[in-house]
């Protein structure tokens, strides 16, 4: 199959994924997420406090920043906090949860076959699906990052480019777990497989990572558990680590930026045991690995 008929087909399963996120309302409930994102950030406001440096307030109180350290080093701190926990933690899970029904219609008993009488590799038809997803996400992300950002600068004056830098990292961070809810779709064809199978993936690789920092931090964790070291850091670098993706994603904007006294990217520098380039390549190799299973599942299935 020659190139101009690889992306023919390509762009192909893009559009496709687009009608199908609209004609399942799924366009319409991201955007919503985006559009409440990005109005709550167009009501932030700096509240002076007499004799005290004040505060920035967002969400109606609900999340007040310092201005201790001026206004952009807490404009900083808010967009690490969209950026670590609303666009990186609520909106990957929400991500995957209204994602998750694209492939599993895609690989229907009923539309498969069709797509399959095409003189096209299986396994080309499936990454091509992939990366309309990808698309689909990425879009949703711009949209999220570049709505906050703009938000954040009218109110504030503060337009830290480096914010909307992270749109890479927060993209391929949902292709790892995406690439998990590809192979239960290959292999289950069932979208409640794909919704609470990622989010349960997403939460074990959550605890495993933070269990594995909290070992090295804590001598008298790592003295409790003598012997599970080796156990502990085979599992780690085998799964994705999706602690590791908040703690660059939020540190790109605050150097200094710690989860908690346990979980602090310096310490566990010092102790030889924070990689993070290794880390997220390792996370992606992961990703890699199982959208390979994924196309095998799908080359070898029968229709």
């Amino acid at each position: 199959m020659n190139p101009h008929a690889t992306l023919s087909v390509v762009r192909c399963l893009i559009r496709d994924t687009f009608r199908q996120s609209l004609g399942s309302g799924v366009f319409w409930l991201m955007l919503a997420f985006i559009l409440a994102g990005a109005t709550l950030c167009l009501c932030t406001q700096v509240v002076n406090v007499a004799d005290e440096p004040g505060y920035l307030d967002f969400a109606f109180g609900a999340v007040k920043v310092s201005l201790d350290g001026g206004i952009a080093a807490a404009v900083r701190e808010l967009e690490g906090f969209l950026l670590g926990w609303i666009a990186d933690g609520l909106g990957l899970i929400l991500a995957l949860m209204f994602t998750a029904g694209f492939l599993p219609s895609f690989l229907d008993g009923a539309s498969a076959p069709v797509l399959l009488a095409k003189p096209i590799p299986r396994w080309r038809l499936l990454l091509g699906k992939c990366f309309g997803v990808f698309v689909f996400v990425a879009v949703q992300d711009a949209l999220l990052l570049g709505g906050t950002w703009l938000a954040l600068g009218m109110r504030t004056g503060v337009w830290d480019v480096r914010y909307l830098l992270c749109l890479p990292l927060l993209l391929v961070h949902f292709a790892v777990y995406f690439s998990f809810s590809a192979m239960l779709a290959t292999a289950t064809r069932s979208t409640t497989a794909c919704v609470f199978g990622s989010i349960l993936f997403f939460l074990l690789c959550w605890g495993m990572n933070f269990g594995r920092h909290a070992f090295f931090a804590a001598p008298e964790l790592g003295a409790a558990a003598r012997g599970l070291g080796h156990t502990v850091e085979w599992t780690y670098w085998i799964l994705p680590k999706p602690l590791d993706w908040h703690l660059v994603l939020v540190g790109s904007l605050q150097p200094d930026y710690r989860l908690s006294p346990l979980i602090d990217p310096h310490l566990l520098a010092e102790r030889g045991v924070w990689r993070p380039a290794a880390s997220l390549l390792a996370s992606c190799a992961c990703a890699a690995m199982l959208l390979a299973s994924a196309a095998y599942d799908f080359v070898t299935a029968e229709y």
